[in-house]
């Protein structure tokens, strides 16, 4: 079926038609401009979501991706932002594949009608001229005729009056026969336009606007199949980035799968685990006649005394539990806390000293690689001295040098307290103490060193000697609101401050290096030794900090010079 034959006069709904399927082409391309806006869109949206709940750079937060749990969604995250990329792939392609191309070929198309229908104006104009032509012969044919017509019945009339002049006759007869020539003249006219019109009337009909309205007909059937071929490459860039989606999706359900919940249990053991022994029962206290307290050496309330001394009847025993319950809380409240990390602990303490450990041998790396580097850059100079001064890097050296020293240092100190809280170094003390986060009561020496540093009243308490008492002069700290009722309790051995320790905090005292002190009360494996200076000083300090001599037969009193 051809348009030039089947639609050989609807030139002007052609004309609309065409006009109609370029709409059509140009309202498609308006459609997937805007699916690419929205694919950029999404995927801006979904870049932003993912680095929205990203964890931020050296802070807690990245701190809890340890968790399988946490680092599954971690991966998440990751999976959405390539995600993200595909649609933007989308974006992209559609906009070069479909978007692009199909403008220009709107505007080829827009073209190529123009020409096709302007050849369509310019013969139907043609053949309309040549209609005016045949039409204007045909009334010229006709008056002449009409004119022949009167000139010979004027002739005829004048020939039959006897009364008319046979000069008038003969006039009236030249006029006739001229009138006569003008008609045939005008007859031959006519009939040649006539039939030049109808071979061209055929023609136009025939051959001219067939051959237009086919090639607007194939303009048209090139749109159609254009817009086709648009519609399956739309298809087709959202099917290229399924596989990769599919990528995705996949490494979203193989992080879910890869979620260990025991591995996380065990790292919430690691990262709280401090160490220490759960509290031993609690001996029954009999009141009711006169008798020795006896209490368990592994229970909350600790006291040192061996049973010799009774509680007063009206005393409050809610101190007792202060070290258990308030001594957590006086860890929380050190903030950075003091350098080796004693106010942690034992787990917890471990690990911090670890990290340092591992910290300062990266830096001290870090540093030795920097020294190789200068090293061979040094050696190039004095190989080839056009190079540079040789001199000029011994200054730099000598600074990494330094500071590799410092750094070694460090990382000694550390390395030696980590192997003390690991046990793998002997304690400072004759005692034994706690090893790799418990603390082992065991404490059969020290009785001969206390006596040393220290005499024995009359009635068993025990005084400071006057060369110590000038070094127990600091400032009082502010002691819990929980000991103001309680009965002080007795000391069971003394102690030497080994480092100074300014005790700002709540519940703890300051001391001074080398200073001797009163032990009130055993480090529970917190890393802290209650200690007493007088009846109105006493507090917790870092067991770290002091060397302990504990005596078993310490009376339940006390005197203070």
């Amino acid at each position: 079926m051809s348009w030039g034959t089947e639609l050989w006069d609807q030139f002007d709904n052609l004309e609309k038609h065409t006009q109609w399927g370029i709409d059509v082409l140009e309202k498609y391309i308006k459609f997937v401009k805007e699916r690419t806006e929205i694919e950029i869109s999404y995927a801006k949206q979904l870049r932003n979501l993912s680095k929205k709940y990203q964890p931020k750079k050296n802070s807690k937060e990245e701190e809890e991706y340890k968790y399988t749990s946490c680092k599954a969604f971690l991966a998440t995250l990751n999976e959405m932002n390539d995600y993200a990329g595909q649609h933007e792939v989308i974006s992209e392609n559609m906009t070069s594949q479909i978007t692009a191309e199909l403008a220009r070929f709107v505007q080829e198309l827009k073209q190529e009608r123009k020409s096709h229908f302007h050849d369509g104006r310019k013969a139907q104009q043609h053949i309309e001229t040549f209609w005016k032509q045949l039409e204007a012969s045909k009334r010229r044919f006709e008056r002449d005729c009409k004119e022949a017509d009167r000139a010979q019945q004027y002739f005829e009339k004048m020939d039959a009056d006897i009364n008319v002049t046979k000069a008038d006759v003969e006039k009236a007869r030249q006029q006739a026969q001229i009138r006569h020539q003008m008609a045939e003249d005008s007859k031959a006219e006519y009939s040649s336009i006539l039939q030049k019109f109808n071979h061209d009337q055929h023609e136009h009909y025939h051959t001219h606007i067939p051959n237009i309205f086919q090639k607007i007909q194939e303009m048209e059937e090139r749109r159609i199949v254009r817009i086709g071929e648009c519609m399956k490459t739309y298809a087709e860039v959202d099917r290229q980035v399924i596989p990769i989606i599919g990528k995705c999706l996949d490494g979203i359900t193989k992080a879910a799968e890869s979620i260990d919940q025991k591995n996380d249990s065990l790292l919430v053991i690691e990262a709280f685990k401090s160490g220490f022994e759960p509290p031993g029962d609690i001996d029954f206290e009999d009141f009711t006649q006169p008798m020795k307290r006896t209490v368990s050496e592994s229970s909350l309330s600790n006291s040192r005394w061996d049973g010799k001394s009774e509680p007063k009847p009206g005393s409050k025993s809610k101190g007792k539990l202060w070290p258990f319950i308030k001594k957590n809380k006086l860890s929380l409240k050190l903030g950075g806390g003091p350098e080796d990390f004693s106010n942690l602990p034992p787990e917890q303490r471990r690990k911090k000293l670890q990290q340092k450990v591992d910290e300062l041998n990266k830096e001290i790396q870090k540093e030795m690689d920097q020294r190789d580097a200068l090293t061979k850059m040094k050696d190039v100079y004095i190989k080839n001295p056009q190079m540079g001064d040789a001199a000029s890097v011994d200054h730099k050296l000598a600074e990494l040098g330094q500071n590799m020293e410092k750094l070694r240092l460090e990382a000694q100190k550390f390395e030696g307290w980590l192997a003390e809280v690991e046990g793998r170094l002997p304690v400072r003390t004759e005692q034994s103490r706690r090893q790799s986060g418990m603390y082992d009561t065991q404490n059969t020496s020290g009785v001969n060193n206390c006596a040393q540093d220290r005499e024995s009243s009359p009635d068993g308490s025990y005084t400071e000697e006057p060369s110590q008492e000038s070094e127990m002069k600091v400032p009082v700290t502010e002691f819990d609101d929980e000991f103001d009722d309680e009965e002080p309790l007795p000391t069971i051995g003394t102690c030497k401050a080994l480092y100074t320790f300014e005790g700002q905090n709540e519940g703890t005292i300051s001391v001074m290096e080398g200073e001797m002190l009163y032990v009130i009360e055993e480090d529970k494996g917190d890393g802290w030794t209650r200690i007493r200076r007088n009846e109105d000083e006493e507090g917790y300090v870092p067991t770290s900090y002091v060397e302990v001599y504990l005596d078993k037969n310490a009376k339940g009193a006390m005197t203070y010079i």
